[in-house]
């Protein structure tokens, strides 16, 4: 009879073993009542009385599908998310949630929306990082009830309407543009500046502009297929002119 008891014993107890892995814990229950977490290893769960549930305790990333969202200067824009996430309590994430996968993924569509919403579609453009972090900590402090640590949110895509993009491109074209003009301006004020200041250090130095003028024909004529029209410059033209005052009163 007792070796039947032991039989019976060390076959309740074998069937009674239960295995969880590192990277998970698993919740118990005895009696429908919340009795403890169960570490890794090798556990005992007596059947009929007791149960429990196993929560992965690792990083999950989810991907959050386009969401339909109108930014505050009332642009159409679908926009798609990465959130990565991590369960810190595994007996809020069975207890207080049924289904804390669900949950956080309709969460994340929800609070999208919303902070898409609060801002333009130039801010959304050009602002990926801080309105990702904004999406985070919402998401962050909503689940945190359920035992849920939001890592991070990576917005991927923002897809806008083909009218919307047309728009975009001719605004970027113009910035350009403008950008173009202005270097340009800049380059002609620098040059004008620089001519100026030449032309005064030539009329200021005697016979300056007469080097000035053998230097530019001797750069010409490096080449025999120009054809080389010489202006006398007005010093020689008033010096022949004097010359000829002075022939006249004598």
């Amino acid at each position: 009879m007792y070796l039947y008891l032991a039989y019976a014993i060390g076959l309740l107890i074998l069937i009674s073993i239960r295995q969880i892995n590192q990277y998970e814990r698993g919740v118990k229950f005895t009696a429908g009542t919340f009795s403890g977490i169960m570490n890794p290893g090798w556990r005992i769960v007596f059947p009929i009385f007791q149960s429990y549930r196993k929560v992965d305790m690792r990083i999950k990333a989810v991907d959050v599908p386009d969401q339909e969202a109108i930014t505050k200067d009332n642009i159409s824009a679908k926009i798609n998310a990465i959130i990565y996430y991590k369960v810190l309590d595994a007996s809020k994430a069975v207890i207080e949630v049924e289904n804390f996968y669900y949950a956080v993924l309709a969460l994340a569509q929800t609070t999208m929306r919303n902070v898409v919403g609060q801002v333009s579609l130039d801010e959304l453009l050009a602002e990926r990082a801080t309105i990702s972090e904004k999406i985070r900590s919402v998401i962050d402090a909503d689940s945190e009830p359920w035992g849920i640590q939001v890592m991070n949110v990576e917005l991927k895509d923002i897809a806008l309407p083909e009218e919307m993009k047309r728009v975009i491109a001719k605004q970027a074209e113009a910035e350009r543009e403008k950008r173009a003009v202005i270097t340009i301006s800049e380059g002609e004020v620098a040059a004008a500046g620089n001519l100026a200041k030449a032309a005064q250090i030539i009329s200021a130095a005697p016979g300056a502009l007469h080097l000035r003028t053998l230097n530019s024909i001797n750069d010409i004529s490096s080449d025999q297929s120009n054809t080389i029209v010489f202006a006398v410059p007005l010093e020689v033209l008033r010096a022949f002119e004097k010359i000829g005052k002075a022939a006249d009163s004598k």
